[in-house]
């Protein structure tokens, strides 16, 4: 049966701005008192880990995993610039050190959707490209879509262009339950459609105006989700990305709220159904 593990993003962190940028011992702290498996921070928090061996002696250190790494560029023309080749690459070198851990790639947002298809198609180049180039060096990635107005892929309609484009072969989809929901999708029948994609997951809560509120406390069903990734054998990681307002000013206990949710809510299915 399955083997879920759960494990939490740094971007709870970087709704404050640049203030936990060189705290990432310190996220990771509080990451493992909460809970939690393992841990996926965005890029711009590795800064003195970005280093295999430094990286590897912070995890053992706060007995944690590295789940992912998630990688934020524009992607914006039809082959990656300069700079975000030499981003991305510089990434897969690092996680061909940690064979496990999954490449996450994500968009940064625009400030609108003109030029939709243009855009889109050329996404769809950007992920494919470095997913060969990381698949070649033993690096496994998924897509992350987003639903800011500015998003490429936030709509139903979106979506199927998005997960009826992705190379299957070397890539795969990292649905974000609270970003489906925001897209005005049902997060469990979206996952259930495209369930052979799903390599990798970021749960999130909003209320039903579409807000951004704290796990537990919205309208997304995570019981029901978790129940069905363990039902038909995901191994995967989940990956809790609390982006509620309080998170601005309490992430520590934002995160340390959500691993109790984890632990009474969550954990309980995962351990019936991997018994």
């Amino acid at each position: 049966m399955a083997k879920i593990q759960i494990g939490c993003q740094t971007y709870t962190w970087q709704m404050s701005g640049e203030l936990y940028l060189d705290k990432l011992q310190h996220i990771m702290n509080v990451v493992f008192n909460a809970g939690f498996a393992g841990i996926e921070p965005e890029v711009q928090f590795l800064r003195q880990f970005y280093d295999p061996v430094k990286m590897a002696e912070v995890l053992d250190e706060h007995q944690l995993q590295l789940a992912a790494i998630c990688l934020v560029e524009d992607w914006r023309s039809s082959k990656e610039t300069d700079v975000e080749r030499v981003s991305a690459d510089k990434l897969i070198d690092f996680l061909k050190h940690f064979p496990e851990t999954m490449l996450a790639l994500c968009q940064m947002p625009g400030s609108d959707r003109s030029d939709l298809q243009e855009r889109q198609i050329n996404l769809l180049e950007c992920v494919r490209d470095i997913a060969r180039r990381a698949f070649d060096q033993g690096v496994h990635s998924s897509y992350h879509p987003n639903s800011p107005v500015g998003s490429i892929y936030r709509t139903a309609e979106d979506y199927d262009i998005l997960l009826n484009g992705l190379d299957d072969s070397v890539t795969g989809w990292a649905p974000d339950v609270g970003h489906i929901a925001n897209g005005g999708m049902d997060p469990l029948q979206k996952i259930r459609e495209y369930r052979s994609l799903v390599r990798h997951v970021h749960f999130k809560d909003m209320h039903g105006d579409r807000t951004w509120t704290q796990m537990g406390q919205g309208v997304v069903d995570f019981t029901g989700i978790t129940a069905f990734l363990v039902e038909t054998n995901y191994d995967g990681w989940i990956i809790v990305e609390d982006e509620c307002p309080r998170a601005v000013s309490e992430p520590d206990l934002v995160t340390l709220e959500d691993g109790v949710i984890i632990r009474e809510k969550l954990a309980p299915i995962v351990e019936q159904h991997g018994s």
